[in-house]
């Protein structure tokens, strides 16, 4: 037999779990910042890693907390809508 459907505290406990890796993400995003510019360190190297952490790098991390605001938004309001259909509080 095949489910169709999702066990809203479940799909819920989903919901949160991605909202709360958007503070992880965003706290990395920080201590990397603190650390590379507390860092001494001069040269090409140096600049190509600040170049990529402050372009790309941070980029696809700011992508990734709003695909996770997205979906984490997305799981919890389903949880609620199904709770509301199956008449559970």
């Amino acid at each position: 037999m095949t489910m169709y459907g999702a066990n809203p505290e479940q799909l819920n406990n989903l919901g949160l779990s991605l909202n709360r890796q958007i503070e992880t993400i965003t706290q990395v995003m920080s201590t990397v910042d603190g650390v590379l510019n507390a860092t001494t360190w001069q040269g090409p190297a140096r600049e190509r890693f600040v170049e990529d952490w402050n372009g790309s790098f941070k980029m696809a991390l700011g992508k990734l907390n709003d695909a996770f605001g997205v979906a984490g938004k997305d799981c919890t309001a389903r949880a609620d809508e199904l709770r509301r259909v199956m008449g559970v509080g």
